[in-house]
């Protein structure tokens, strides 16, 4: 465990949600309050995963979300690292006892630990990233006092698919996980109805290597978020199979692929998820194609900051096309080497999907 920042703000102000809504019942992001009903002696809090703050994508955008919403509350936030999971239950019970009025969870693998102590300590919120706060599967968020965090990312990664199939000269794309939650596969799910569609709207015939709607048993997972040799195993084995594009779903386990790609010294495009790995990770410039966005940052620092002006509420966010709570990103250096019409036709495939004329199917719906 590693405390990154630590300031003890005195007389916490305790806000408690009351009702458990259904996760369907989508939540747009809260509306920050003025600058006069944020409560000086609110304290908010942050707990990673293993992957850390510095992982250039997923935790770093929640911490990045945190830090912001606390300098304009005009408090230091307490943000604690998890070097594993064994950690995610002692991180959470010491800000606990340090006072937070808000913990933040930072994904799915948080989600027991945080419902846990979110039942223990009904006077303490708490935000869960990447996890509907649902444990015992009812279609409803478990207490008052915890709130999701969510993203259907399956929208931005169609997009994102559609682009990959258009830009591939193998006509074989690839996409695998860290771990088979739905967090992870939605990525891969929405990603292969991308190449779907391009393949119908174009009469091609681009493969995906790695995942399988009709058997998502089968979904090629690394075990784990470490940039490890399994990582970069998966990633040189897609390649061995032809894929030119490649998309990684789950935090550093792209840093395996970027050394898979540089051993190859073949062309091949990475892409990136959560962050724009481009802007994030100058190291993949040269390979990065785009990246299928989630507003973390946004999300956090708007739950954060509707918190402390007293206005928590359980009620699920869940970032969309429509609400800028997902997207993709620029071609970047890719700009002259996708097709001259790409981008204006990701433009109109986005508003179909908004409108519901293209569905993609999601857990979220």
């Amino acid at each position: 465990m590693r405390i990154t920042s630590r300031t003890r703000v005195l007389g916490g102000l305790a806000l408690i949600g009351t009702s458990a809504l259904v996760l369907a019942g989508c939540a747009a992001a809260p509306e920050a309050p003025t600058e006069t009903a944020i409560a000086v002696d609110f304290l908010p809090c942050m707990v990673s995963d293993a992957g850390g703050f510095d992982d250039k994508s997923f935790n770093q955008l929640g911490f990045e979300g945190i830090t912001e919403a606390a300098t304009e509350i005009g408090v230091e936030a307490i943000t604690v690292e998890s070097a594993s999971d064994s950690d995610y239950a002692p991180n959470i019970q010491n800000l606990v006892d340090q006072g937070c009025n808000l913990i933040v969870t930072v994904g799915f693998a948080l989600s027991a630990a945080t419902l846990e102590a979110a039942a223990a300590n009904p006077d303490i919120e708490f935000a869960l990233i990447d996890d509907a706060a649902d444990g015992d599967f009812d279609g409803t968020v478990d207490f008052p006092n915890t709130k999701p965090i969510v993203f259907n990312t399956a929208q931005a990664a169609f997009l994102v698919g559609y682009a990959a199939a258009s830009y591939s000269k193998s006509g074989i794309v690839a996409t695998w996980g860290g771990l088979p939650f739905p967090t992870v596969s939605i990525f891969s799910d929405g990603f292969a109805q991308g190449v779907a569609y391009y393949n119908e709207q174009n009469a091609t015939a681009v493969t995906v290597l790695g995942w399988d709607a009709a058997n998502p048993d089968a979904y090629a997972v690394t075990g784990g978020f470490e940039a490890n040799d399994v990582a970069k195993t998966t990633a040189q084995n897609f390649i061995d199979q032809g894929a030119d594009v490649l998309l990684p779903v789950g935090g550093p386990i792209y840093q395996s692929a970027l050394a898979a790609i540089t051993d190859s010294g073949k062309d091949i495009a990475l892409l990136g998820v959560d962050a724009d790995l481009f802007e994030t990770d100058p190291n993949t410039q040269d390979v990065i194609l785009t990246s299928i966005l989630k507003g973390i940052k946004t999300a956090t620092y708007d739950v954060v900051i509707a918190a402390a002006g007293g206005d928590f509420s359980n009620a699920p966010y869940i970032g969309t096309l429509e609400n800028e709570g997902v997207g993709y990103a620029p071609f970047h250096n890719f700009e002259s080497k996708v097709a001259a019409d790409l981008a204006g036709k990701l433009e109109e495939i986005k508003a179909a999907i908004i409108a519901g004329d293209i569905p993609v199917a999601s857990y979220l719906g």
